[in-house]
């Protein structure tokens, strides 16, 4: 048997006794996942992304681990509710416009020492002034520089269009602004490489495309670290008591943690491992969230039929950014449906060996996306669920 098809007869055995459609986490691949990230790290703590797990219970056992420390936040309203649940460190990795999230960080102690802030424009200093609401609280600033390799003068781009500062002087300006600022404190400097982290390098039936990225990517790490240590110089002479310099993601943490001048790497859909994340010649992670539905049609021989699974990813649309049939090995999408909103065709020979309630295993293209899905996941450790905890949603937090 192979170690697909032995986790697909584990997943079927452990939940035999619920119905589909329903999200798991695989325990033993996760950890294993954590230990990987942490391992690549090579001894700077890893600061988990919370919007590639947007599960409470699952943030926690991360956090536990050795080796994690801190998390990164994707909104303020949800940096808001992790520090009230008692995590003490969290950077909000995005520019927030949330006033009535800023009366609150500026009004409690709290809460205005466990959360930083991402700020890139003195305009972001002025909204926070006029939220306040009387709240006297000094905020933690994070700054941001942007990492895109710009060649050509700017005419070539590779990377996320994020912050507006791309030179290390611009940053180091931006830093004098916010410690002349009565109420605010430049505390950490993100750079975030997307283009890096987060783009496939060995994508199968693509050899010309994967080794250009690969050549991107070579001269992007070169770039950037020069770049980057001299924006960390830069503003600790502005800021001598500069707290943590974040950067890296999942597909680059032990490039970006062998940079002197970062303190600390962010990584979180290393934990998951979604199916964007299979093409990499960095790292090899194993599986661990899948969603099941059910079959509940077999129209003919070599197809089924599943109830919905049209759970596309964000991004740029694209075939890489639907689900991917997993388990049993051998489905594939019609190609004149695809993954439908209530009801999904799948072909192939494997089709015939299955039965109307039998459950189809997908693996989604990013990683916390799943759980805006289920607002619960059934932790699996063997054949057995050992734990069923509640999503974001699950808990009614729905902060995107």
């Amino acid at each position: 048997m192979s170690d697909r098809a032995a986790d697909r007869a584990r997943y079927d055995r452990a939940t035999a006794h619920l119905d589909a459609p329903l999200a798991v986490v695989d325990l033993a691949a996760f950890d294993a996942n954590a230990d990987d990230l942490v391992r690549r790290a090579g001894g700077k703590p890893v600061r988990v992304a919370s919007k590639s797990v947007r599960c409470r219970a699952l943030l926690e056992r991360v956090l536990e681990r050795d080796g994690f420390a801190g998390v990164m936040a994707f909104t303020l309203a949800e940096a808001v509710w992790l520090a009230r649940a008692g995590i003490e460190d969290v950077l909000l990795a995005y520019p927030s416009v949330d006033r009535t999230g800023f009366a609150e960080l500026t009004s409690d102690p709290k809460l205005a020492g466990a959360v930083s802030v991402m700020v890139d424009d003195v305009a972001q200093l002025d909204l926070i002034d006029t939220a306040r609401a009387g709240g006297g609280q000094e905020v933690r600033v994070c700054l941001e520089l942007d990492t895109s390799l710009r060649l050509l003068g700017g005419r070539i781009r590779f990377g996320a269009r994020r912050s507006p500062l791309n030179d290390p002087a611009q940053l180091a300006e931006l830093a004098r602004a916010v410690q002349r600022r009565p109420g605010f404190r430049v505390v950490g400097l993100m750079a975030y490489e997307g283009h890096v982290a987060g783009v496939g390098d060995a994508v199968p039936g693509a050899a010309l495309r994967s080794r250009a990225v690969r050549l991107m990517q070579a001269a992007a790490r070169r770039e950037l670290a020069a770049r980057r240590a001299e924006a960390v110089r830069a503003v600790r002479a502005v800021v001598p008591g500069l707290e943590f310099v974040n950067g890296g993601g999942t597909g680059s943490v032990q490039h970006t943690a062998a940079e002197r001048a970062v303190t600390e790497v962010a990584a979180g859909s290393g934990l998951f491992v979604p199916r964007l994340f299979d093409n990499y010649t960095s790292f090899r992670g194993r599986p661990a969230a899948l969603f099941a539905q059910p079959v509940v049609r077999r129209p003919g021989v070599g197809v089924v039929t599943v109830l919905g699974g049209g759970y596309p990813a964000s991004g740029a649309a694209g075939r890489d950014r639907s689900p991917v049939p997993y388990l049993p090995e051998g489905l594939r999408y019609d190609p004149q449906e695809g993954a439908g909103e209530v009801q999904t065709p799948l072909l192939g020979s494997a089709a015939d060996d299955l039965l109307i309630g039998d459950k189809v295993w997908f693996r989604h293209a990013k990683a916390g996306e799943l759980c805006e899905r289920f607002s619960e996941l059934h932790l699996v450790s063997g054949e057995e669920v050992v734990a069923v905890v509640p999503t974001y949603r699950g808990e009614g937090r729905t902060f995107l």
